[in-house]
């Protein structure tokens, strides 16, 4: 019976999000001038096609706070329903563009329409799912990061080669009005107002739950603005902010190592998508490990040092291509196996009137590294000619990534242990 809960609530949100992924990552290989006209059509270089890929992150940043604070005193489910329409709206508009300030100016809203997803989407899990379940929910949900590109690389790959770029990004725009109508049915915001779930379950999960948020409460009720200025979320925010430079500076720019080896479209997709599947894996395996251990800290850094090296070592080994893809493979991991630990830290050890709002903050100014790791490689590139420098400068930042996982801090658990 406990298991409806991971049917029900878990595959609905992965695949929600798993589009705005897919709206969001689309625009990787459409800026691949091998596989499509996009930068010919709309006059862009690398240093632009950097800007246009970061700007969405922008947009990103402005809804994170009210979406968190929304999520948590309205409706998660409600506020995530009025963001599928809006993403649709904006994904299909970035097909409609005619020039580069008309496609920056739609990936813009595009990131404004999807803002606020991401903490209400922590916040609904957090209401459904028990501390020591919480890092695996978090990854099952975010599974949707690399099952996007892996799921879906290969059929953009071919939409691209059938019907060009902006048809394809009309044609994925559709998909959140799609899923509108499953979102609103099945999903609850909290286990009291569903009644597909057991009296027992709901009693179960009521009872858990307020007692691990009373656990977390300081004592005497501290305004959330107070959270805001502890020193543990400034880290977050810089760990957050290199992992996204890390994270989008590679897709964006991976497609450039397959370049002059006579692949086709399909072929590129297909390679794309290949390091994203073996992150899927290894997400699904540190979530569960760092479940089982009750340890978050060292579950972070152990796969962002695994994928700092691993990408070094793919730029040293450039000359050798089956060798470097291989190595690559496990450099693109960590950024994306690291946040179920890593989100799970704020879910113990903040009380639940500011949980929301700070992790909407993390999220936001973390998420300007989107804009910036995709808009320094492609500067890089420019300048040297080659991904070597960019990536090698990544892999650096995933192992000062691998430091800071040590700053974070240890849940009340933990601590006691």
């Amino acid at each position: 019976m406990t298991q409806r809960r991971w049917l029900r609530i878990i595959p609905v949100a992965l695949i929600m999000y798993t589009i705005s992924y897919i709206d969001r990552t689309n625009v990787s290989l459409a800026l691949d001038p091998k596989i499509s006209s996009m930068m010919n059509d709309l006059l862009m270089d690398d240093r632009l096609k950097g800007e246009a890929a970061g700007i969405f992150f922008f947009g990103y940043l402005l809804l994170q706070i009210p979406g968190g604070y929304l999520a948590s005193r309205w409706s998660a489910r409600k506020l995530i329903s009025l963001c599928l329409i809006a993403w649709g709206a904006c994904a299909v508009g970035c097909g409609f563009a005619q020039t580069f300030r008309q496609f920056e100016v739609m990936r813009f809203f595009l990131g404004v329409a999807e803002s606020a997803v991401f903490p209400a989407t922590l916040v609904l899990l957090a209401n459904w799912f028990p501390r020591a379940e919480r890092a695996r929910a978090n990854a099952y949900w975010q599974l949707c990061q690399p099952l996007a590109v892996a799921g879906s690389a290969p059929f953009t790959g071919w939409l691209l080669g059938a019907y060009g770029w902006q048809q394809m990004l009309m044609i994925e725009g559709v998909l959140p009005f799609v899923w509108l109508p499953l979102w609103w049915f099945c999903i609850r915001d909290h286990p009291r107002e569903a009644k597909w779930i057991s009296a027992a379950e709901r009693e179960y999960l009521e009872t858990t739950l307020a007692r691990e948020q009373a656990e977390q409460e300081p004592p005497g009720r501290v305004p959330w603005i107070t959270w805001l200025g502890q020193p543990t979320i400034f880290v977050m925010i810089v760990f957050y902010f290199l992992h996204n430079c890390a994270a989008y500076g590679c897709m964006t720019f991976f497609t450039n190592g397959l370049k002059g080896r006579g692949f086709d479209a399909l072929q590129y997709g297909i390679l794309f998508a290949v390091p994203y599947a073996v992150t899927a894996i290894v997400m699904v395996l540190n979530s569960w490990h760092s479940d089982k251990t009750r340890e978050r800290r060292g579950h972070v850094a152990a796969v962002y040092f695994m994928s700092g090296t691993s990408l070094i070592l793919s730029v040293l080994l450039c000359d050798h291509f089956w060798l470097s893809y291989a190595w690559m493979c496990l450099a693109i991991p960590g950024p994306f196996a690291g946040m179920a630990p890593f989100w799970a830290i704020p879910s113990e050890t903040l009380p639940r009137n500011v949980m929301g709002v700070v992790m909407g903050v993390v999220n936001a100014f973390g998420n300007l590294g989107g804009f910036a790791g995709p808009y320094i490689v492609g500067w890089l590139l420019k300048e040297y000619q080659s991904t070597a420098v960019a990536f090698s400068v990544l892999g650096a930042a995933m192992l000062g990534c691998t430091g800071l996982a040590f700053l974070l801090p240890k849940s009340k658990e933990q601590t006691a242990a």
